[in-house]
């Protein structure tokens, strides 16, 4: 890249996204591809797949990234450009793996592990997270085919360009998309539960990635890497939950939410002492009086007080 000679190369997170350009370039998976701007590499145009046997297969879905300045200690945030029926356009979505949830993210992840996650979230629920959509099968089928037509326009002629660019590389890429059958959707609904299938999305998404490592060994001694991609995305899917939940339960109605029976309460029951407890109650307090009065006695004859206590008394 040209432009980059105007940044500084010992900046880290300069340093850590050219290493990741050419990791990328040097080993590209077939479900995704994604490449910064020549003006600012601190943005990133890409396009995934959808996963396949879903109603997102055969789709062309472009987005944005942009990498924070002190990437890749924070995260970078994600904004999709192509209607999906999952995520809203032009408008960033909160997942674990996005800057809406800075503490689940890891320096050992990289824009590669994102785009891999983001395909493997595709067929998950929304969820009312910020960003999320649930659109039906078939209308999302119907986007599907829409997104081949013609790439979306954003932004500046740069961008454009990038983003034409990549289009015409995935749509070479890209199987066509599945017809949907009638009864398609209940059979699916009734043979595989939602998390099931996001776990089972997850790992084809990362199957489709070349991790052989042969030409990029020399690019990844300098930040690391996860020791299976794999496991790096079934953890951010399964963690799920937990990542939007502080946004999501802002959306979430109150008949969404599980309602717990309250605990019937016993009454409280004043529960009487037996009447030899209060005898033995009045005894100790009575010797406690005993031996309070013998101290004080034993007190004034030490003292030489005790005789004229006596006459006294």
């Amino acid at each position: 890249m040209e432009a980059t000679a105007k940044y500084n190369r010992g900046n880290p997170a300069v340093k850590r996204i050219l290493q990741e350009v050419k990791e990328m370039q040097s080993n590209p998976s077939p479900d995704f591809m994604a490449m910064p701007l020549e003006e600012d590499i601190f943005e990133w145009q890409f396009a995934i797949l959808g996963p396949r046997d879903s109603e997102f297969e055969g789709g062309i879905y472009h987005g944005r990234i942009q990498l924070p300045s002190d990437y890749p200690f924070k995260p970078p945030s994600f904004m999709l450009l192509t209607p999906s029926g999952r995520f809203e356009i032009q408008k960033k979505i909160c997942l674990s793996i996005s800057n809406y949830h800075p503490e689940h993210w890891q320096p050992s992840w990289s824009v590669r592990t994102a785009l891999v996650a983001l395909i493997a979230f595709m067929p998950t629920p929304g969820g009312g997270a910020l960003g999320s959509l649930d659109f039906k099968k078939e209308d999302r089928r119907a986007l599907a085919i829409k997104s081949r037509e013609t790439p979306p326009k954003f932004g500046s002629a740069e961008r454009q360009k990038v983003i034409d660019e990549i289009h015409e590389q995935m749509l070479s890429r890209a199987p066509p998309v599945p017809q949907l059958l009638t009864n398609e959707t209940n059979e699916e609904t009734n043979q595989l539960p939602a998390s099931d299938a996001s776990d089972e999305h997850a790992h084809k998404a990362v199957g489709g990635v070349n991790t052989s490592g042969s030409n990029s060994d020399s690019v990844n001694n300098d930040f690391p890497r996860p020791d299976s991609e794999s496991e790096i995305v079934q953890h951010i899917v399964e963690g799920r939950t937990e990542g939007v939940s502080n946004h999501s339960r802002a959306n979430l109605s109150r008949e969404n939410i599980p309602r717990v029976a309250p605990t019937p309460q016993n009454p409280v029951v004043a529960i009487q002492k037996p009447k030899h407890d209060r005898l033995l109650t009045l005894a100790a307090f009575g010797l406690t009086l005993a031996i309070m009065a013998l101290v004080i006695k034993k007190f004034f004859k030490i003292n030489g007080l005790a005789g004229y206590i006596e006459g006294k008394f």
